[in-house]
């Protein structure tokens, strides 16, 4: 005989002694009556293939015959016990044949430590079961455990074991269900054929054909389609957590282990796995579900059949989470940029640090290129900012930005802040920014600040100074003064004898000026120290306050005010007392029942007079008139002007709390503030001191939430002595459900001033905008702003979004003018692929900006950088 037949005849050998001759002599099987399930109504006239027949062994008559029906369904065959497995493969092995018209459970192999067991209870003259006796299965499996069904089962005992017909194997969280399965113990291999299902927990991949090693979780599935689930960690607390499904088809499937798949001329979406709106298309895909990452080689992303770009590698997110490599591009456009597209690069270097790297180019302007690092430690965190352009084919220039932005805590009581921005020349943002809130900035700050809280008193140093930007053509900013340094003590005592209360401010700030030519510098040390006595009951509070603020100014004087003093002291006693009542009553109103509360509330405050017209502006503004501002001890700002005062304000509050939730429905309220003596302190304008003998403010104020869907939100100023407004706010706000809002808002300042030049402008202008439904899956959205004291549009914005499901389409136009003469116009166009990444320039933040109440249509995670939109 030669070698190679020698060889072919050692399986076949095996297989007859380890299935036929193994089997000889083994006693029947009875299955218990309450172990069968019956079969699909197609196979009740099928015959059962025992595992004595598949080995050659005739078998009695009875066991091929169909029962009656209403007999107890026992079936009789020889036992098909798994041998002892390796570690690798099943602990033991049911298999769970099925007759005509039940489907009863095979015997269950023991492992070897059961079978001694029994052995040595045998011996001991202990009761065993009797030989050949199963009994049922539990619900759930053992760990381990691997179970066989079909409607027919045959094989040869520890070697291979098919199951025909409605066939299932299970262990663990694995379910293998196919027409055809046969199954090789000493491998743990399972190879199934027709209608291939495999299911692990969320996971479910279909085929015609699959292998399947069980216990390492690896093999193989032709022609499948997959759907793999994991669940998503809230972006927001709060938020209702989700699962993320990704699904697709592919040549090949390849199982490389727990969470690791690869496969081969496949596809990738979010979308239902049946006709995908979009999905990735690439030659090879690799599904690493340990670092929630797939990698694409030679891929394109198809949109509605469409190819939208080829990328000849990519990685993408699996479950929303962050990792390195291209997002996809953002274009837009712009009168001052012109066409606009940037080519980011994600750069997930740890989990604590990452940066993105995103090359510009501006089809007016030229090349651009930025970059953000960010970072996070246990006790620090920061983020850093650049953008270079090496040359302007507009101006010519090269242009840069920086920003640094960093917290840190030293020490459990000691914390620091640096923030840092600059930009290479005064228009550098009107000419690169689309954005109205970065376009019209001025003054960027630059400072450094140290912080320790020591409880019940702290210390603080502060370093400031700006950058002022004068875009060309318009007046010239002055740049506010710098503080090299200002360092401040305070504390603060409520539990002295008698139950005083003790504060104590102090600061001593050195001011400087980038043309101490032309405005005065100086060292300024301010003392503050305070007592008060808080007294109060269930309804009513009482607190008497007193102090005096000591100011004192070292001066270096600028040429034009040479004549001035160097140094100037200054003494001034402050005395207050805040008081006021708390009634409620239950009432029912607007259909509800609700608690009504009425809240009359007087201050006093008494501040000396003192002439201050020689001590310099280095920090101090006037305060706009507001309900906050009626009960504060002072009308300006900073420390270089202390307002005098001799008045009287009232004020009451009324508000409607519903019984049932607690929250607020409806508050209204009204003020005056009553002068007994005329003030003599002012900043810019003597005008705007007030008379005595009259109440010149009068606020007002509505808001709450009318009904269901309206609410309102308005504040008056009127001045009694002009008989004018002086300023007044009123919004209204319809919101129908989710995306159904609209927003009408009216401001009013004729004497509005802008800080950088003291300059009355004055502010008049009318505000509506909205997102409403226009039809299935479409979304408008818009806001219009128009001056009526200029007749003129400063702000207008148009969208429109469409929810395709597993996508969203959202395009925007923005227009804004910082003045008649600087108008800039933008074209914001987005594709975003639901938990993927979004395509083209996103207008979110504009239109949340510009919408209040506005709604996401979609619950995505693909903002890939920052993990939330």
């Amino acid at each position: 005989m030669a070698p190679n037949t020698r060889i072919r005849l050692i399986p076949l050998l095996l297989l007859c002694m380890s299935g036929a001759s193994f089997a000889q002599g083994l006693p029947a099987l009875k299955v218990s009556p309450d172990l069968l399930r019956s079969p699909r109504p197609a196979a009740a006239e099928r015959a059962v293939t025992t595992g004595a027949e598949a080995s050659g062994q005739a078998q009695p008559s009875a066991a091929r015959a169909r029962p009656a029906p209403d007999a107890p369904a026992v079936v009789e065959e020889r036992a098909l016990p798994a041998g002892d497995a390796s570690a690798s493969s099943a602990d033991h092995l049911t298999a769970v044949p099925a007759a005509a018209q039940a489907r009863p459970s095979a015997p269950v192999t023991p492992p070897k430590a059961e079978r001694e067991g029994a052995e040595r209870n045998a011996s001991a003259g202990k009761a065993s079961p009797a030989p050949g006796t199963v009994s049922a299965p539990p619900a759930v499996l053992p760990p381990g455990m691997t179970a066989v069904s079909a409607l027919r089962i045959s094989g040869a005992r520890g070697v291979e074991l098919i199951a025909e017909g409605e066939a299932e194997l299970q262990r663990d969280d694995t379910v293998l269900t196919a027409d055809k399965v046969t199954y090789r113990e000493p491998t743990d291999e399972a190879f199934a054929e027709g209608n291939v299902v495999l299911s692990r927990g969320t996971d479910t991949i279909r085929g015609p054909r699959a292998t399947l090693v069980v216990g390492d979780r690896t093999g193989e599935f032709e022609s499948p389609r997959y759907e793999l689930s994991r669940a998503l960690s809230p972006n927001l607390a709060g938020d209702a957590p989700r699962s993320v499904s990704g699904s697709g088809e592919a040549e090949v499937l390849r199982l490389e282990g727990e969470n690791q798949y690869r496969l081969k001329n496949a596809t990738w979406t979010t979308c239902s796995p049946t006709d995908p709106d979009w999905y990735i298309k690439a030659r090879e895909l690799e599904l690493d579900y340990d670092r929630e990452v797939g990698t694409a080689h030679g891929s394109s992303i198809v949109f509605m059949d469409t190819p939208l770009f080829w990328m000849p590698w990519i990685e993408f997110p699996l479950n929303g989470q962050r990792q390195s490599g291209l997002l996809p591009p953002t274009f837009g456009s712009s009168n001052k940029t012109g066409v606009d597209f940037t080519q980011p690069y994600y750069w997930n270097i740890a989990p604590n640090y990452d940066a993105t790297i995103a090359p510009r180019f501006m089809s007016r302007r030229g090349v651009q290129v930025g970059g953000e690092f960010r970072y996070l430690g246990a006790d620090y965190q920061g983020t850093t900012r650049v953008e270079w352009m090496p040359e302007d084919r507009v101006t010519g220039d090269e242009r840069r930005l920086g920003s640094i932005q960093h917290q840190h805590r030293f020490a459990p009581n000691l914390y620091g802040t640096l923030d840092l921005n600059g930009v290479s020349d005064d228009e550098y943002f009107e000419d690169l920014s689309s954005n109205i809130g970065v376009a019209s900035r001025v003054n960027l700050l630059r400072e450094g600040r140290l912080l320790y809280a020591g409880g019940w008193w702290s210390a603080s140093a502060l370093v400031q100074r700006y950058q002022t930007l004068s875009p060309e053509g318009e007046a010239a900013n002055v740049e506010p003064y710098r503080r090299l340094p200002q360092i401040a003590l305070n504390a603060y005592r409520a539990d002295l004898a008698g139950g005083v209360a003790a504060e104590f401010e102090s600061r001593f700030t050195r001011f400087e000026h980038a043309d101490p030519d032309r405005f005065d510098e100086a060292t300024r040390f301010v003392a503050y120290p305070q007592l008060s006595l808080p007294v109060q009951g269930a309804s009513w509070f009482l607190t008497p306050k007193a102090g005096v603020h000591y100011t004192s100014y070292d001066i270096d004087r600028a040429q034009a005010n040479a004549a001035k003093p160097d140094s100037i002291t200054r003494s001034l006693p402050i005395m207050s007392i805040d008081s006021g009542l708390f009634f409620d009553r239950e009432t029912r109103i607007f259909g509800g029942d609700y608690l009504q509360t009425l809240e009359p509330r007087l201050y006093y405050l008494r501040v000396a007079n003192k002439n201050q017209d020689e001590v310099p502006i280095f920090d101090s503004n006037r305060f706009d008139v507001g309900f906050a501002q009626i009960f504060a001890e002072n009308r300006f700002s900073g420390d270089d002007r202390i307002g005098d005062a001799n008045d009287l304000t009232a004020a009451v509050t009324t508000r409607f709390i519903d019984s049932n939730t607690g929250a607020e429905r409806l508050r209204a309220l009204i003020g005056q503030r009553y002068y007994f003596s005329d003030q003599q302190v002012y900043l810019f304008d003597a005008n705007e001191r007030r008379r005595a003998g009259r109440g010149n403010e009068i606020l007002a104020g509505l808001g709450g939430q009318i009904n269901r869907r309206v609410s309102v939100d308005s504040y008056l100023q009127y001045n009694t002595e002009t008989q004018s407004t002086e300023r007044l706010n009123a919004n209204v706000r319809y919101q129908g459900g989710f995306a159904r809002v609209l927003n009408l808002s009216y401001r009013y300042a004729p004497n509005l001033v802008v800080d950088s030049t003291k300059k009355i402008v004055g502010l008049e202008d009318i505000d509506v905008s909205g997102q409403w439904p226009l039809a299935r899956n479409w979304y408008g959205v818009g806001r219009v702003t128009h001056s009526l004291k200029d007749n003129r549009v400063t702000e207008a914005v148009a969208g429109l979004e469409y929810d395709g499901g597993c996508w969203v389409f959202r395009t925007a136009m923005h227009r804004f003018a910082i003045d008649e003469s600087d108008v800039t116009n933008a074209i914001f166009v987005q594709l975003e692929l639901n938990d993927l990444a979004g395509i083209g320039s996103n207008p979110l933040s504009l239109i949340r900006r510009s919408v209040p109440g506005y709604g996401k249509i979609n619950d995505s995670s693909a903002d890939r950088v920052f993990g939330a939109q």
